[in-house]
């Protein structure tokens, strides 16, 4: 089953990183995708833009309603994500328990609707 995980993180606090703490992270997350493409259960997964360059859409009344940034206000923002392929729930929480940004962020899966 396909599962999203969604890497939780306050933005801040990862910009304000030093040098050679982000080279560190950075590393972590390379031996993190290396290990799971390995293992066969990555899919994909991206780094996303601060949610300063985000852009909110919605339709309201048939009216396109576009906004700069995120909807909600929140203390933890989506920065990046993976796509795996796991056998159940059980294994979806093991990979996710394993990002780097679960040691200070949260990791949200969510699995996918299959057709």
């Amino acid at each position: 089953m396909r599962y999203l995980l969604m890497i939780c993180t306050d933005e801040n606090a990862v910009g304000a990183l030093g040098p050679e703490e982000g080279r560190a992270m950075l590393a972590e997350y390379t031996a993190f995708g290396e290990e799971m493409g390995r293992r066969g259960v990555l899919l994909g997964g991206e780094r996303l833009r601060p949610t300063t360059d985000a852009t909110t859409v919605r339709v309201r009344e048939d009216e396109v309603l576009v906004a700069d940034g995120p909807f909600a206000e929140t203390k933890e923002q989506v920065g990046g994500y993976y796509l795996v392929d796991a056998r159940d729930l059980d294994e979806a929480i093991e990979i996710a328990s394993r990002i780097p940004g679960a040691r200070h962020g949260t990791i949200e899966v969510r699995p996918i609707w299959e057709r």
